[in-house]
């Protein structure tokens, strides 16, 4: 199965479907899902919603409360994020910040494209990533809500990083 078939087979609660093969870079002209974005770009080969993520890597990935490069936030389901979100980890700026590249978390007319090296900061009292904000470049600012993250799943099974 080819990359552009894995990408069209998922979303992030929306029929969007890529047109590039391969791993699409920020600022290409392109309408992609949070969902299959992270699948390629992480090579964690999970299915569903964003927000199922997290219940389906369970004994197939190591999920943990600390970020690390390359692994994949998974926020939950809310009623602003029906399907949840996930973004992928590029790097770890500090204990409370961490940068990542994500597809679909625009609205309007930024909407399905990819955005790279985006901040996101825990917010959360126990300094534990289950409470976030993240950076929206149309404002320039991180945005007012605080989203609740269920943690990170790593790319590949490490029972040392629980």
């Amino acid at each position: 199965m080819t990359l552009f078939t894995l990408l069209a087979m998922a979303g992030c609660g929306t029929s969007r479907m890529p047109r590039p093969q391969g791993v699409p870079q920020a600022g290409a002209n392109l309408e992609l899902s949070c969902v299959p974005y992270a699948r390629a770009r992480s090579g964690i080969e999970l299915r569903g919603d964003a927000w199922q993520w997290w219940d389906a890597a369970a004994g197939r990935y190591t999920r943990a409360r600390r970020p690390a490069p390359g692994s994949v936030i998974v926020m939950a389901r809310t009623s602003r994020l029906p399907s949840g979100h996930v973004a992928v980890v590029s790097r770890v700026v500090s204990a409370r910040e961490i940068r990542v590249d994500h597809a679909n978390w625009a609205s309007g007319s930024a909407r399905g494209r990819v955005a790279q090296d985006q901040p996101v900061l825990d917010v959360s009292p126990g300094n534990d990533w289950t409470q976030i904000r993240v950076w929206y470049p149309r404002i320039n600012d991180y945005g007012n809500t605080v989203f609740a993250a269920h943690g990170f799943i790593l790319p590949r099974m490490d029972y040392a990083a629980r």
